[in-house]
């Protein structure tokens, strides 16, 4: 086996379950959603929203980068550009146990150019690689970057080269490559998922470009076909809207893309395996409605589902809902695939 297979075998030991990860979203892959997202498949990576350094050390820590023991394999997406925050707060990620710290090169908000992090980065490479240096020298478990294939009008063959050349120099130990560029100046941040062109030729070159750099593609990923697909080109693939919309597609992702048992025989058995998580949510006084909002879409396409939805969206709002609220929901689908198969 030669050195650079060695060599990028031992980064993808480090990043387990990095094949298939649930990209970071804000408002949604909280702590709730990603104890459900881990419920469903045992092997998927899941990582946070993004948390700013300013955030990491001086907010409530506990708020912001609590997470259950069960979310592992788990990382921390970080938004920032100064290399001293950067490295501060990746110590304080790697001491609360954090599997993966992650650069935000990516995100095309107004707020998150103002603070000169995100997307704009893409401009910077030299800067980004001083960051992911410190990042690394700080902690020791991996360091990774999630950017886009260019911003504005740069052309994505000389931008992605840039950023990836100059952060392999400085030893990241993988990249996340969003398939599109992202466009700073005319488009909202949610345009900028849906209407900058794909380009997975582009993310597939710049994997062949760099054999023993460990490359995840993320964009447009729509269902586990295409991500199979995908993953002829490249390391990972990394799954966003459609892992939060869809959830029972993480049912699949232990057999399919691992070849490994799944976590729970069907949606039924993964809410009642989830029960005691809730259970423990309720008793610290959180309501329902914190953990069943990620719960929406896990019977869609099913008879039953729409008045699962209603049932957790009315009664699961009100301040006395538990789980008989979220067992009289699932049970509006039982009831509905028993009167079909009748």
């Amino acid at each position: 086996m030669s050195d650079v297979v060695e060599e990028l075998n031992a980064r993808l030991d480090a990043l387990d379950g990095w094949r298939f990860s649930v990209a970071p979203m804000m408002d949604w892959t909280d702590r709730h959603c990603r104890a459900f997202h881990r419920t469903l498949s045992r092997r998927a990576r899941l990582y946070t929203e993004m948390v700013t350094t300013g955030a990491v050390l001086h907010g409530p820590r506990e708020r912001l980068l609590g997470f259950s023991e069960m979310e592992h394999p788990v990382a921390l997406q970080l938004g920032g550009s100064d290399r001293g925050e950067l490295a501060a707060a990746a110590r304080i990620a790697a001491d609360l146990g954090y599997d993966e710290v992650n650069l935000n090169v990516g995100c095309p908000s107004d707020r998150v150019q103002e603070g000169r992090f995100g997307a704009c980065l893409m401009r910077e490479p030299a800067l980004v690689a001083d960051c992911v240096a410190a990042m690394r020298a700080a902690v020791r478990v991996p360091v990774t970057v999630k950017c886009r294939i260019g911003v504005d009008d740069q052309d994505p063959e000389i931008a992605l080269d840039a950023l990836a050349d100059a952060v392999v120099a400085a030893g990241v130990d993988g990249l996340v490559v969003h398939a599109r560029k992202a466009w700073l100046q005319g488009l909202s941040p949610k345009e900028n998922r849906d209407v900058p062109p794909l380009d997975y030729g582009r993310v597939a070159r710049l994997k062949r470009a760099h054999p023993n750099l460990p490359v995840a593609l993320n964009g447009g990923i729509a269902g586990l076909p295409t991500a199979r697909a995908l993953l002829a080109e490249v390391d990972g693939v990394m799954v966003g809207r459609a892992a939060y919309t869809e959830p029972a597609l993480l049912l699949a992702v232990d057999p399919e893309i691992f070849g490994e048992p799944a976590a729970h025989p069907d949606a039924f058995a993964a809410v009642e395996a989830f029960e005691p998580y809730i259970a423990g949510v309720l008793a610290r006084g959180d309501r329902l409605h914190a953990v069943t909002r990620h719960m929406l879409g896990l019977f869609n396409g099913r008879p039953g589902a729409r008045a699962y939805r209603r049932h957790l969206s009315t009664a699961g709002m009100r301040p006395e809902a538990d789980l008989g609220t979220l067992r009289e929901a699932v049970a509006q689908v039982a009831r509905a695939e028993e009167r079909r198969a009748a």
